[in-house]
């Protein structure tokens, strides 16, 4: 790894590169109910647990999600919750697209491929509160006359427009002729997120852009910066570090190029690698074990996903039974359909839980393992059921434990523990930490 470490201090030297700040969004709210609903949509799975979405069919699951959400009691007196306005975006980062660049700021997601921003071509009002991209300002944006694009979520919202190329710079690393794709629609959902589009970062066989008709699914960044032989193979990756919105002192940032050595030798482990299998597109690879207070669960053949547009962990139910088990007074609760903790449970109390990348276990911290408030002195457990989804969905919940290196062009993933010192509950409403 020595060697690649220098290639990349090369590379980083002779392009500029630097670290991509990330943004973490102060009007986010800790709803777990959302956040398991957005995870539920994402993936068009169905809970196996006893719920407000247990026995649905997708018509019914998003219809029932929608008033359950809506439904849910405001602290400003609305009756609207404020989270539902921000379409529940934690961490966003600047891009610079078009020449001279203009800035936005996109959603980082590894689950997904496309390249896709708020633009001119949309109405008036759907405009509001967003930079949108103008390619007309911009002497390096092409349009393409034969592609266009449309995605649709598992909660009904869709986005669609034109597609051009043009100059795209992420860490001061600029991309040539990269698929841009302008949202000329978009549904109410997204308008009051608080990003302004979004860069995907899983594999382009999930790219939406079509020819004719036909799939033309366009190379994302990664990939294009991989094919144009812009990175050596050492350097055709990039980084993630994340950190709760209660560690004010930490700075979550990602990279495209190198590795942090730093933050690497900080962990005092090396970084251990798993292969990826891509073949659906995602950041995929096994995950056979999980173990809690010393207990080792074995989950031969399960598989999960890394995914930094999920903001929850959802594991296997023989998982994620075996560790509420380990909390007192935990339970699961049917209107909210998910596992909660009580509030008076001391963080140094909660249990020791790993789960597996490969064949190498990495612990979530424990302040994690508590997501948000769920009223009635719960809180809301960040590790919830996967349903009958074929695979475990490691969202940030997990990936805040960790430094992980998005390997694109080895098709690897690597992560070094990434434990805060500290396991910090405090939000302002006088809830505890421990050392």
């Amino acid at each position: 790894m020595q060697r690649a470490f220098m290639v990349q201090q090369e590379v980083k030297a002779s392009l500029g590169l630097k670290k991509i700040s990330v943004k973490v969004n102060d009007k986010f709210k800790h709803n777990g109910t959302r956040q398991y609903a957005k995870a539920v949509k994402k993936y068009n799975f169905k809970p196996t647990r006893p719920g407000p979405y247990a026995g649905l069919s997708q018509c019914g699951l998003v219809q029932q999600g929608k008033q359950l959400l809506s439904s849910k009691s405001t602290s400003d007196g609305t009756g609207k919750d404020p989270a539902e306005d921000q379409q529940d975006l934690l961490y966003i980062a600047e891009v610079d697209i078009g020449t001279p660049p203009q800035k936005l700021m996109l959603d980082f997601d590894t689950g997904s491929a496309d390249l896709w921003v708020f633009s001119t071509d949309l109405a008036k009002n759907a405009k509001k509160n967003h930079t949108v991209f103008d390619a007309s300002k911009s002497s390096s944006f092409k349009k393409s006359s034969s592609l266009r694009w449309k995605i649709s979520y598992g909660d009904g919202s869709t986005a669609s427009g034109n597609v051009g190329t043009d100059v795209v710079s992420i860490g001061g690393l600029p991309i040539q002729n990269q698929a841009v794709e302008l949202a000329s629609t978009l549904s109410d959902q997204f308008l009051q997120s608080p990003s302004d589009g979004l860069l995907g970062l899983a594999w382009s066989s999930i790219n939406t852009i079509t020819k004719n008709h036909l799939s033309s699914p366009q190379p994302t960044p990664v990939e294009n910066l991989i094919s144009s032989k812009t990175l050596p193979q050492d350097a055709q990756l990039f980084t993630s570090c994340f950190y709760s919105t209660r560690d004010a002192n930490s700075e979550s940032f990602y990279t495209l190029g190198y590795v942090d050595q730093d933050l690497v030798k900080s962990s005092g482990k090396e970084i251990v690698w798993t292969d990826i299998d891509n073949k659906q597109g995602f950041w995929m690879f096994p995950s056979t074990t999980a173990t809690i207070n010393g207990q080792k669960i074995d989950r031969s053949g399960n598989t999960a996903i890394a995914d930094t547009g999920t903001t929850l962990c959802l594991i296997s139910d023989e998982a994620v039974e075996a560790l509420y088990k380990t909390i007192p007074g935990s339970k699961y609760d049917d209107a909210q359909g998910g596992y909660m903790i009580p509030t008076t449970t001391a963080v140094d109390k909660l249990p020791t839980f790993s789960i597996a990348v490969g064949t190498n276990e990495f612990v979530i911290q424990k302040e994690d393992i508590i997501f948000g408030d769920a009223q009635d002195g719960y809180w809301f457990g960040g590790v919830q059921s996967r349903g009958e989804n074929p695979f475990d969905i490691l969202g940030d919940v997990f990936l805040k434990s960790i430094y992980a290196i998005w390997d694109q062009g080895n098709v690897r993933f690597g992560a070094v523990p990434k434990i805060q010192p500290t396991q910090n509950l405090g939000d302002g409403s006088g809830s505890s930490s421990a050392q």
